[in-house]
């Protein structure tokens, strides 16, 4: 098997809730603070797991977290706990949490760029058999325009967390991973805890992610998370 192999196939027209993602760690999920009344909400490649260790030190006994592998965490909610991960879009955990609850919380996240991501995703997803390092390009092409797995939560939009059934923007703040320390200030001055400086996790030697594109790939990729490059002002 050369890495790229082992990404899921799907014929699936476009992104939706994922039910497993097994054999892949997740550091980073959902977290919900009664104690300060918020939700967090963890796009997958977006390196927020420094956020996550963050609002840890925060955490009341009764915040609930969904997360796996150093720390094995599930919700209360049967039905979620049975899900691998912790990316929960608010749609998956209105039901659960009530309409009041999801309204009066905070709501967050943070998005990165598209094509950043998607570089990120692809040596992310071949890093056993080092496909990305090996031909970076062929496997971004591979991935991107035969495998397409769009079952998978982290090949899926950004958007698709954080917005609602209609489209529109779920969350009351969304942050950006480029500008990440500022984006957490301003969400710890909303929810009531101090900030702190955010320790540099997962971080990558990659560099700038444009050179890993011809206009084929640049095309593809726009086209895929066109979403997230109109909702969250993104381009190339």
């Amino acid at each position: 098997m050369d890495g790229v192999s082992a990404v899921s196939r799907s014929g699936a027209a476009g992104p939706r809730p994922v039910r497993s993602c097994a054999g892949f760690p997740h550091r980073a999920g959902m977290i919900v603070s009664h104690l300060h009344r918020f939700i967090f909400v963890p796009i997958p490649k977006t390196g927020t797991h420094s956020v996550r260790q963050a609002l840890r030190e925060y955490l009341g006994p009764d915040d609930i977290e969904q997360v796996g592998l150093f720390v094995n965490k599930r919700f209360p909610y049967a039905d979620l706990a049975a899900i691998r991960h912790g990316h929960f879009s608010i749609a998956q955990v209105r039901p659960y949490l009530g309409e009041e609850t999801v309204a009066s919380y905070f709501k967050f996240g943070f998005v990165r760029n598209p094509f950043d991501r998607f570089v990120s995703y692809c040596a992310f997803m071949t890093r056993q058999y080092g496909a990305f390092e090996r031909d970076p390009q062929g496997t971004m092409r591979k991935i991107l325009f035969e495998l397409r797995p769009m079952d998978h939560v982290h090949f899926q939009t950004q958007a698709s967390l954080l917005t609602d059934e209609r489209g529109q923007l779920d969350v009351d703040e969304v942050a950006r991973v480029e500008d990440m320390q500022a984006g957490y200030d301003r969400i710890c001055a909303r929810i009531g805890i101090p900030s702190r400086a955010l320790e540099k996790v997962n971080s990558s030697r990659r560099g700038d992610y444009r050179q890993y594109y011809d206009q084929a790939l640049i095309d593809g990729v726009a086209e895929l998370y066109r979403r997230d490059l109109e909702l969250f002002g993104y381009s190339f």
